[in-house]
């Protein structure tokens, strides 16, 4: 009788460390990279029997000196954090023609995470500085085009800090302050 009693003991104490490891795994930030290069990599129409959502993602507007609304079906992920997963990372691939990308080529999403208040958290990958043409219009786009998606898309959002691998910084090349979390900004949006 003892015997049985420790190999249930023991039964039990394994539920217990699964379900614990479990239940830490659904509750911790997502760690993996969500890897989405725009280098090789273009927007694609949805595959069938797979779920979608038509988001608004922004682009460079023909003046150079605005972002266009461009509605695109991505895929639909259960929850805030995996669908604003999948909205970045449908952001950062190269549109179709007509539209141009205003995220340096090749950035890849690295995380994305929300906090209790509502602040989104987007981690890219160095190239959005390394690779960004400069100028104070290119990278108000570039910023934009983040917080606008993100912010469009998912209602809960209010507001978006961008990260470059893993850390804060002050401005991707020399001009807008990223030190904070920003609000969406509908001013540089120009409807086509």
């Amino acid at each position: 009788m003892t015997r049985r009693w420790l190999v249930l003991a023991g039964v039990a104490v394994v539920l217990l460390v699964l379900a614990g490891w479990a239940v830490s795994r659904a509750l911790r930030p997502s760690e993996a990279p969500a890897e989405a290069s725009a280098a090789n990599t273009e927007l694609v129409p949805p595959t069938a029997g797979v779920r979608h959502i038509t988001a608004t993602l922004f682009y460079a507007g023909s003046d150079g000196q605005s972002l266009v609304p461009v509605r695109q079906e991505i895929v639909l992920a259960e929850g805030v954090v995996p669908q604003g997963r999948e909205i970045v990372s449908a952001q950062l691939l190269r549109p179709r023609s007509p539209y141009v990308s205003v995220i340096p080529e090749g950035t890849r999403l690295r995380a994305f995470y929300v906090t209790d208040r509502g602040d989104a958290f987007v981690d890219l990958s160095p190239e959005v500085t390394s690779r960004h043409p400069g100028g104070s219009t290119a990278e108000l786009l570039t910023v934009y085009a983040l917080v606008n998606s993100v912010t469009a898309n998912l209602p809960t959002i209010r507001r978006v800090q961008i990260l470059i691998d893993g850390q804060e910084a002050d401005t991707l090349a020399g001009h807008i302050d990223l030190r904070n979390p920003l609000e969406r900004d509908t001013s540089i949006i120009k409807r086509p």
